[in-house]
């Protein structure tokens, strides 16, 4: 049974923890060092002023986390938030990305929030650092694809694509 609630400031290192899995191993996240606790927490802060900010929870172990932020500052966007997510590598395909979201997108439509985007690292072909599981997820929850561009991102001496998917809600 997994439990979803709004993060904390003191959840900042076990967040890090999962995060730094995809910042050194996966193409997922195109930052190429781990932000440290501080940073991470600042980062929680700026984005829990107005925005939701959600981990699961399994017997009381942080097992995923996915939040909100302002697609643009620009006035005319704020309908528009980016959506991410990030599960501890050993708790994938079970579920949690799906609660996630679905209490992600809830928290957002009451605050009348009306676009929902998400960045999608891509490559054509999987390899060593990337699959299409972010991909099919999103496509999963009902998001569709309405960009693509080409060689955005370099990591471990590889180009990725990046994909923008949307949803309406």
């Amino acid at each position: 049974m997994y439990t979803i609630r709004k993060a904390k400031l003191e959840d900042a290192k076990r967040l890090v923890e999962i995060y730094s899995y995809y910042v050194l191993n996966t193409a997922v996240s195109f930052e190429y060092v781990v932000p440290t606790e501080e940073e991470f927490s600042d980062r929680m802060r700026k984005v829990m002023e107005k925005y939701p900010y959600l981990v699961a929870e399994k017997d009381g172990h942080i097992v995923g986390y996915a939040y909100s932020s302002p697609y643009s500052c620009r006035e005319a966007y704020a309908w528009s938030v980016a959506n991410s997510i990030y599960l501890d590598k050993d708790y994938r395909r079970q579920g949690i990305g799906s609660l996630l979201y679905r209490e992600l997108e809830k928290q957002l439509k009451e605050q009348g929030m009306i676009n929902l985007l998400a960045g999608v690292a891509f490559c054509e072909d999987e390899d060593e650092y990337l699959t299409h599981d972010s991909f099919n997820f999103h496509v999963c929850m009902g998001y569709e694809k309405v960009a693509h561009m080409k060689d955005i991102g370099k990591k471990f001496d590889r180009w990725y694509d990046l994909l923008w998917l949307q949803k309406k809600i």
